[in-house]
């Protein structure tokens, strides 16, 4: 575990060092703070509702910059036959870049909470649905970073692994919006794999079991893939 948290620490501490944090950071803020105080008036009531969703919607676009680089930039730079040979397994290399992204992320969503304070001192804010859409937006982000991660570990390319995760991200995204024109036999499935269906319930502050399993298992999954193809190098 030692290895694991170092690793995620340095992983962390690299975002920082250059000047790709700030620019996701702030980006996602300004963008997400235009369109949720855009509209938040029209609604007449307190609630972070639309800005959950215009948040989860972001996300599609921001994360895969977060993780284009994470094992594609070690391949490019040769740091990572570096790395596998030092006294750590490729399943510590993993998930050590993952907590550190995911660290990040979570920084990312902490300074929109000025937002949420913000709405509670303009009226009666219920704080049930805002707890279950933070989670909701942890899950989902948790998702979409291990999506990345598989994605950098597949090349030594970062724009590669920017377009192919944003690919990913987006057919997840948009699989729910075709069901109408899907075959009813195929319509279940689809449904089931999508994010947005996935997330909605979370957004209205409902925690459904099954919804918590599923981004768990697109995270764990891809995960898993990445481990794959970092282990593959070991023996080619």
């Amino acid at each position: 575990m030692h290895n694991v948290l170092t690793i995620a620490g340095r992983q962390f501490r690299s975002y920082f060092n250059g000047p790709i944090a700030y620019l996701v950071i702030g980006t996602v803020l300004l963008v997400l703070g235009f369109l949720f105080w855009e509209t938040f008036f029209l609604f007449g009531k307190a609630t972070l509702r639309e800005m959950f969703r215009y948040a989860s919607l972001i996300n599609y676009f921001a994360l895969p910059a977060l993780t284009m680089g994470l094992i594609a930039e070690e391949k490019r730079t040769g740091t990572i036959e570096l790395l596998i040979t030092m006294p750590v397994t490729e399943g510590q290399v993993i998930l050590g870049k993952y907590l550190g992204v995911l660290g990040l992320y979570a920084v990312m969503l902490l300074l929109t909470l000025p937002y949420a304070f913000s709405v509670s001192s303009l009226g009666n804010l219920d704080w049930g649905p805002v707890f279950s859409g933070y989670f909701g937006l942890l899950l989902q982000g948790g998702a979409l970073l291990g999506i990345g991660l598989m994605m950098s570990s597949f090349t030594d390319n970062q724009l590669v692994a920017f377009f192919a995760t944003l690919g990913v991200s987006i057919f997840f995204f948009l699989v729910d919006k075709f069901l109408p024109f899907m075959p009813s036999g195929v319509t279940n499935f689809f449904e089931a794999i999508s994010f947005d269906s996935h997330f909605e319930s979370l957004r209205r502050g409902v925690v459904a079991v099954r919804d918590v399993l599923y981004f768990v298992s697109v995270a764990t999954i891809t995960l898993m893939v990445a481990f794959r193809s970092l282990e593959s190098r070991r023996w080619s």
